[in-house]
C-alpha cells in the first residue's frame, strides 16, 4: 500500500505513514517491533484505515442497511426532527424496511433493489399513496445522509419513484354541514371539555395539538384574540403501564412543543360567539376548583433535558391541589371537571361516538377544513384565511385545506350565467 512504508530497523520491521500537518509541519505515525515485513505491512494497513475512519462508529464496507438506519436515527433524526416524525420513521423502519432489505450491506444497496422493494410493497400491501410516499421518504432521506457524509459513493435513492395509482386516493376530509355541527355539539353539551374544544376548533381552525395546548393566558377576552404559541405532544415513556395518566404509572407524558412552522405562531381574532362561550367555561372551571378542593388536579411546567439531542424540553407534571409544588403552574383550557388533563387523547372516545352513533364521517382536522372552506365560501380574503390557519403561503390553503363544495360549484355556474346575459 503506497500510503504505508515499511522499513527495517535492526532485526525488526517498522510501518510508517503520514498524517495531517500540525502548524505546517509534517507528522507521521509509526510502529516498530514486527518480526516480518508481511506482518508490519498488514498492521500498517489496519492502522492507516483506523486513522482514516477516526470519528466514524462503523466500517462502511461491513455495516448493514439496518444498522445504518439506527445510526441515522440517532445522529440525524434525534437532532433535527420532531418527536412524532421520528416515531413514524421508526415504525416504518421496524415494520417494512428492516424485514425486507435491512439485512443487505449498505454498500450493496442499488437503485434497482430499492425500486423493486417499493413496487413489491405497492403490489402486496395495497398501502395508500401517502403512506407509501412516507416509506420512500425514509429511504431517500437516509440514503441522502449516507451519500452526503461519504458513507456511500453513489446514492441509489436518486430517481426512486412511486408506482402509478390508477385510482386517485379519496380525499379523507369531510366538510361538516351546519346541521352536523349542531348535532355534534348537542351530543356533547354535557361534556364541557369536549364541547368547548370542538367549538374552539370550529371557530378558529386550530390544529388538534394547538387546541389542547391552549392555556387561559393565551386567550385575551378584552381584545378578543387567541395566541397560538405552542403545541402539545405525547411521549410514551419506557416502563409503567397503559393506565391513565392520573394513576401515576402511565407511559404517557405530555410535553409542550414548538409550533409546526414559523408561520404557525400567530394571534387570531375571534368573535363574540366563542368569546362568550369561553367566558362561561372559565367561570365554570373556577367553580370546579372550589368544589373539588384538594382533589382537584393541577399541572406544572418542568424543564428537562432530552436524552436524544441534549436540548431543554418542557414536561407537564401533575399533582393534587393539596400538594405544594415549587414549579410554574399551567392552567390548561380543556380539562375534565376534576382538572385532569388528557390532551389530545380526550377526543378518542368522542370521535367513536360521532362516527358510530351519529353516523358522521369525522376527523378532528375536519373542523379545520370546514372552518377554512366556510370562510372562502363567504368571500373572505384568501391571504387573511391563510394567515389565520398558520400557513406559509396561500397555495397551501387553496390546495390542501379549502375544498370545493356544492355551494361554490353552483355559485360558479350562476356567475357564468350572468356573463351570458347578453346572449
Amino acid at each position: 500500500m503506497s500510503n504505508v512504508t515499511i522499513q527495517k530497523r535492526g532485526k525488526f520491521y517498522q510501518y510508517k505513514f503520514e498524517i495531517a500537518k500540525v502548524n505546517g509541519k509534517r507528522k507521521f505515525i509509526s510502529k516498530s517491533g514486527f518480526k516480518t515485513k508481511t506482518e508490519a505491512e498488514k498492521e500498517g494497513i489496519l492502522a492507516y484505515n483506523d486513522y482514516l475512519n477516526t470519528g466514524s462508529s462503523f466500517s462502511v464496507s461491513d455495516i448493514s442497511y439496518a444498522d445504518f438506519l439506527d445510526y441515522w436515527i440517532e445522529n440525524y433524526c434525534y437532532v433535527n426532527l420532531k418527536y412524532h416524525t421520528i416515531e413514524a420513521y421508526q415504525n416504518i423502519i421496524k415494520n417494512h424496511i428492516k424485514p425486507n432489505i435491512g439485512f443487505y450491506r449498505l454498500s450493496q444497496i442499488t437503485r434497482a433493489m430499492l425500486q423493486e422493494f417499493i413496487n413489491n410493497i405497492y403490489i402486496k400491501k395495497s398501502f395508500s399513496k401517502n403512506f407509501l410516499n412516507n416509506i420512500k421518504k425514509v429511504i431517500k432521506c437516509s440514503m441522502n445522509y449516507a451519500y452526503e457524509y461519504d458513507y456511500i459513493k453513489i446514492n441509489p435513492a436518486i430517481g426512486l419513484k412511486l408506482p402509478k395509482y390508477d385510482i386517485q386516493p379519496k380525499d379523507p376530509a369531510h366538510i361538516f354541514t351546519d346541521e352536523e355541527i349542531n348535532t355534534i355539539l348537542e351530543r356533547f353539551k354535557n361534556n364541557h371539555c369536549i364541547y368547548y374544544a370542538f367549538l374552539t376548533a370550529y371557530c378558529t381552525g386550530l390544529r388538534i395539538a394547538e387546541v389542547f395546548a391552549l392555556t387561559w393566558d393565551d386567550i385575551n377576552f378584552e381584545n378578543k384574540t387567541i395566541s397560538v404559541n405552542k403545541n402539545i405532544l405525547k411521549k410514551n415513556q419506557a416502563g409503567g403501564t397503559k393506565q391513565r395518566h392520573l394513576s401515576g404509572n402511565s407511559t404517557t407524558v405530555w410535553y409542550f412543543g414548538t409550533c409546526k412552522t414559523e408561520a404557525s405562531y400567530r394571534t387570531i381574532p375571534i368573535g363574540d360567539t366563542l368569546i362568550n362561550a369561553l367566558k362561561t367555561y372559565k367561570k365554570e372551571q373556577e367553580e370546579n376548583k372550589i368544589n373539588y378542593g384538594d382533589t382537584y388536579m393541577k399541572h406544572y411546567k418542568k424543564n428537562v433535558i432530552s436524552p436524544y439531542n441534549n436540548k431543554t424540553e418542557t414536561k407537564i407534571v401533575n399533582a393534587y391541589s393539596e400538594i405544594d409544588v415549587a414549579l410554574e403552574e399551567v392552567n390548561f383550557v380543556f380539562v375534565k371537571k376534576n382538572g385532569v388533563y388528557e390532551g389530545t387523547d380526550s377526543c378518542k372516545y368522542p370521535f367513536k361516538v360521532i362516527h358510530y352513533e351519529l353516523g358522521i364521517p369525522c376527523r378532528f382536522h375536519d373542523f379545520r377544513d370546514t372552518h377554512a372552506t366556510r370562510l372562502i365560501e363567504s368571500g373572505a380574503d384568501i391571504k387573511a384565511v391563510s394567515k389565520r390557519l398558520g400557513h406559509r403561503n396561500i397555495d397551501i390553503t387553496y390546495n390542501i385545506y379549502v375544498r370545493v363544495t356544492e355551494k361554490m360549484e353552483n355559485e360558479t355556474a350562476n356567475k357564468f350565467e350572468e356573463i351570458c346575459n347578453f346572449l
